[in-house]
């Protein structure tokens, strides 16, 4: 988009060359090297080091620590193409972090941690991990139990999580601790801390956690028995952690939106191509209106979400409120992505059961989009209270 007070729909130069550029990269990995991690259940290393090698990795963070300087736009293009490029979220999901996990850090660490750490994440160096869902508490973080206590200049850190991505292959994890129990806090949103805390500690177990898909990048679980943090390894002030992930929740919702635009233009490509070239009583199944109809929905719902997308991101990038974009954005194109990965399954008939057409894999990573980072359910939830001002139902 153009820098302006109005959107303009017209792609600028800089968001084309970003695009090719990293198709450029993309092309280098094609669907069956990604077929093979994923069986394998082994993270892409030649994909993320060709990836920070381009500088796509620090796109967001700001250039004094070695970035690229730019905002959600630029890095929701980058994780679109990527996923659209047949990485889905297997390829997405082992930068994405990367490139916007640590945007609390960027706002409110200290000097200290954020040249200790940015610059590292910047050029592809340091993995991050996120570490904030735990088994008993889900999306009810205000009620999360890891605990962190004071000890000298330092934290010791006992307590639980799941579903934390990259842990078996990060050096640090952003961690959501309580200091102050929740009985002791004024509201239950107080009390949390935010650290840039090691993984590779002999305090920390990793355990990866079996999974439908996306096996290239495991999703694990994390325990914390006695692990030692550094005090300046603490982002901002001690019981504010929940303010500061909050500032990048809509930011995250419009990656996470893009990564599904990506992953329904690769369902619907491989779907296109398919229906044109497969034969069936003497004629190539794209003419049926059976077959067809399908796609062109599938086409009209991922454009609807397109826009939504960059309506949120224009918004974001301009400091503008974008609640209902972002999380509008995040339903919309998490539904569009899987409808057109059933659509693609569909059309390939059981060849689309048959993992060498790929689509079954497509199928698999878009039916995540529906539930993470947040269940449409709660988008909805969100869009009834604060856009439509219906009661709280939860």
């Amino acid at each position: 988009m153009k820098v302006g007070t109005t959107m303009d729909f017209e792609e600028n130069e800089d968001h084309r060359a970003i695009r090719h550029a990293v198709r450029d990269v993309c092309s280098q990995f094609d669907d069956d090297y990604w077929m093979r991690l994923e069986a394998e259940h082994e993270f892409p290393w030649e994909f993320y080091d060709a990836m920070a090698k381009g500088g796509w990795i620090g796109i967001a963070i700001p250039e004094e620590y070695g970035g690229g300087g730019q905002g959600i736009t630029e890095a929701s293009i980058v994780l679109e193409e990527v996923a659209a490029s047949g990485a889905c979220m297997n390829g997405a999901s082992s930068i994405h972090l990367s490139i916007f996990g640590m945007h609390p850090v960027v706002l409110h660490g200290s000097e200290d941690i954020k040249q200790r750490h940015l610059t590292r994440v910047a050029s592809g160096d340091l993995h991050v991990a996120f570490g904030v869902t735990e088994p008993d508490a889900g999306l009810d973080t205000t009620s999360i139990s890891t605990r962190a206590v004071k000890d000298g200049d330092d934290y010791v850190v006992h307590g639980r999580k799941v579903w934390t991505s990259k842990a078996l292959e990060s050096e640090r994890v952003l961690l959501l601790t309580r200091t102050t129990p929740k009985a002791e806090c004024a509201k239950p949103t107080d009390g949390m801390t935010l650290f840039v805390a090691k993984l590779k500690d002999p305090a920390v177990h990793i355990n990866a956690i079996p999974k439908l898909g996306r096996n290239a990048v495991a999703s694990c679980e994390v325990l914390y028995d006695g692990l030692r943090v550094e005090g300046r390894d603490r982002v901002g002030e001690e019981g504010k952690g929940f303010r500061y992930l909050l500032d990048g929740l809509n930011a995250e919702r419009v990656l996470i939106a893009s990564e599904a635009l990506g992953t329904g233009r690769a369902a619907l490509r491989r779907a296109v191509t398919y229906a044109n070239e497969r034969v069936v009583f003497g004629r190539p199944i794209g003419k049926n209106q059976g077959i067809a109809f399908p796609l062109a929905d599938a086409h009209a719902r991922l454009r609807a979400a397109e826009l939504m997308i960059r309506e949120a991101s224009w918004r974001l990038d301009r400091r503008l409120p974008a609640g209902e974009q972002a999380n509008s954005a995040k339903y919309l194109a998490a539904d569009a992505a899987f409808q057109a990965a059933d659509a693609a399954v569909q059309t390939h008939g059981g060849f689309g059961y048959a993992s060498e057409y790929h689509v079954e894999r497509y199928f698999r990573e878009a039916r995540l989009l529906r539930l993470a980072p947040l269940p449409q359910e709660m988008v909805l939830n969100y869009l009834a209270e604060h856009v439509l001002g219906l009661p709280k139902s939860y």
